[in-house]
């Protein structure tokens, strides 16, 4: 993990080293195990290292090589290594020192700016040609590492983070209108569609899956892959389906323990983490290594409000997996005392920018700072299993099945289905139907139904024609996506959006903050190009819904995990039981922001009086998903932002 920064005057115009050193500054405020410099005339490379692979203790960062004249800074773990010594030839004898910024030069030196094509892992670099007097540099496909650019006046800068880039006179802290409307114009978890926009408005960012490219006083951006496949595979069986996935799933896991700190992982009761925590022990019990696992868990005067088939106290499944697993040392924390609200300042400083996970902030945090403490160089998450290990919705399937008219199947696996979750076998048939033929909903439905409200106002949105450009991606009025197609929606949620994008900035920016990097097998460029290219029937098949992750995690999860389709854990049920000592803080908050003339007219005042009238009798704790709480969350952490870099005085 490392903070990297750079600078290049187009117009040999001599650099300031001073605004580079002012740079590296500023980046200061995070750990580091060593602060290296390179500069020329024209450009500055920096790098605030901190060293978390055998290979990059004491790497040389910036490193400048003089046979190929090339220069290169890099915040990255490169897991294909084994396939780029092969392709690049690496001598035997070097491949366990070469570190992963020499692979990348390596790479580029073969490959030119098709080179990201060939890596996988996470990463953000920025290489120097002499040759081509040309900036080249990359982001990974996921956005897992960050990288912030401005281009003013024939001058290019970029880091790892935005406030260095405000450190330079000639950069102005000015609001980017477009970006606040896309964010409050969104009413899901993304930020923006437009992944290169951030809060300000003179600085943007290379997004996720793209490469970068600063020459002769052009400054361009590509896109280099894609997720998913152009072709299904074809196996002989079922059982080959799931060999294959074990095979490429163990190695996305292997990949990512490589460290020479501790090793930890975020466990819930759920598939995605305990199937990470599986084949990761695994793995570790051959190296004699023990591996942490970290599980949020609800206060102790937390009254469980959900249903009979939610679960916010996860403990109990958590503890048959770490029993089932081994080579496990547990650890449970309830983070009492903080709270959604209590900790928007702090995620402001880390993010730079608002975000839309509020919910969840206190214990996302907190993990982190745990995991700091226990020595962790890597903690594993499962945070995107849901859209590829254990992707397979039960009730989507079947309304395939039945649009086909494949009735015979439809009938024998909705037997097998309420075998497995109990109730009568043709229960969900009108739900089939409804997801099968959507016009049905939108025939019944009543006159009086509105769009959910949308945060951002009136003449922001017409100003910026917000929605237009939303409609481009597929997202229409509502501020969500208008396919009500589940697999349409995974496809644009892969291809077409940079959904990661703000919970990638998270991790980043939390890894570089507690010196530790978290890392996401089940979002492994070729897990996920392999769920793409598996059949449908292969993720749901014999009443089993996420069937391919139950299959493959037999005798690696106990079947009480493996095989539940009965009772689900659900995280952060207990964020407004923790608003509560904060709750009158947040409703003067919300007034003092109607109260602000400058600010208020980025939002629909009639949303947020509604939200406000609703909310000033206090939280209705078992409410956890009303619109309106969120609402006001939003508010608060978009004014603040405001509030923070642009309000004058």
């Amino acid at each position: 993990m490392s903070a990297i920064a750079g600078i290049y005057h187009l117009n040999d115009e001599p650099i300031n080293l001073e605004h580079g050193n002012r740079m590296m500054k500023e980046l200061e405020k995070y750990p580091a195990d060593d602060i290296q410099t390179w500069h020329n005339d024209k450009v500055f490379l920096g790098c605030h290292a901190q060293w978390i692979t055998p290979e990059s203790v004491g790497e040389k960062l910036p490193y400048y090589d003089h046979e190929r004249k090339l220069a290169i800074t890099a915040d990255a773990i490169i897991d294909n290594r084994e396939e780029l010594f092969e392709r690049l030839q690496v001598k035997k004898e070097r491949q366990k020192q070469i570190t992963d910024s020499e692979l990348i030069l390596l790479s580029y030196y073969k490959w030119g700016e098709d080179s990201p094509k060939y890596l996988v892992g996470d990463f953000a670099f920025m290489i120097w040609d002499e040759k081509k007097q040309q900036f080249f540099g990359a982001r990974d496909p996921s956005g897992y590492r960050t990288l912030y650019y401005t281009y003013i006046n024939s001058r290019f800068t970029f880091c790892t983070t935005i406030e260095p880039l405000l450190s330079f006179p000639y950069i102005e802290k000015q609001l980017n209108e477009h970006y606040i409307a896309e964010f409050l114009a969104i009413t899901g978890m993304i930020d923006t569609v437009d992944a290169r926009m951030t809060p300000f408005k003179n600085i943007e960012q290379v997004p996720p899956f793209h490469s970068i490219s600063v020459v002769r006083n052009k400054l361009s951006l590509r896109r280099y892959g894609a997720f998913t496949p152009s072709e299904k595979i074809k196996l002989n069986s079922d059982e080959e389906y799931v060999e294959a996935f074990q095979e490429v799933f163990q190695k996305a896991v292997n990949c990512r323990l490589r460290t020479f700190r501790g090793i930890g992982s975020q466990l819930s009761g759920g598939l995605d983490s305990g199937a990470v925590v599986g084949f990761a022990a695994k793995e570790l019990k051959k190296q004699d290594k023990t591996l942490h696992t970290f599980s949020y868990i609800p206060p102790k005067d937390f009254v469980d409000y959900t249903h009979k088939q939610l679960m916010p106290d996860e403990r109990p499944f958590i503890k048959k997996t770490v029993e089932y697993v081994g080579g496990i040392s547990d650890h449970y924390y309830d983070f009492e005392g903080r709270s959604s609200y209590s900790e928007i300042d702090d995620y402001l400083d880390v993010m730079e920018m608002p975000y839309k996970f509020a919910e969840n902030s206190f214990w996302l945090r907190g993990i982190f700072e745990k995991a700091h403490e226990k020595g962790v160089g890597i903690l594993l998450n499962g945070d995107k299993g849901n859209s590829t290990i254990s992707w397979g919705s039960a009730l989507d399937y079947y309304a395939v099945l039945l649009k086909r008219l494949k009735w015979i199947q439809l009938v024998k696996e909705l037997h097998q289905y309420s075998m497995k979750t109990g109730g009568a076998r043709f229960r969900l048939l009108p739900h089939i139907v409804r997801k099968g033929f959507p016009i049905i909903n939108q025939m019944t439905a009543r006159d009086s139904e509105e769009e959910p409200p949308t945060l951002i106002s009136p003449e922001l949105a017409e100003r910026t024609d917000v929605f237009s450009k939303l409609k481009e991606y597929g997202i229409d009025h509502s501020g969500w996506l208008t396919s009500q197609n589940i697999y349409e929606q995974r496809r644009i949620v892969f291809e077409d959006l940079c959904t990661w994008n703000s919970g990638s900035t998270f991790n980043s920016k939390l890894s570089l903050r507690y010196k530790l990097w978290k890392r996401d097998p089940t979002n492994d460029l070729r897990v996920v190009r392999y769920c793409f290219s598996v059949p449908e029937e292969q993720f749901v098949q014999n009443g089993l819904d996420r069937a391919l992750i139950r299959r493959a995690t037999e005798n690696v999860l106990p079947e009480q995990i493996r095989l539940n389709q009965r009772v689900w854990g659900i995280q952060g049920a207990d964020w407004l039981h923790r608003m509560v000592p904060n709750w009158n803080m947040l409703i003067e908050e919300i007034k003092e922001l109607i109260k602000n003339k400058s600010v208020v007219g980025f939002f629909n005042e009639e949303v947020i009086n509604s939200a406000l009238i609703k909310s000033e009798k206090g939280p209705r704790i078992e409410s956890m998903s009303d619109p309106d709480y969120r609402i006001l969350m939003r508010s608060v952490i978009v004014y603040r932002l405001i509030k923070k870099y642009f309000e004058r005085g």
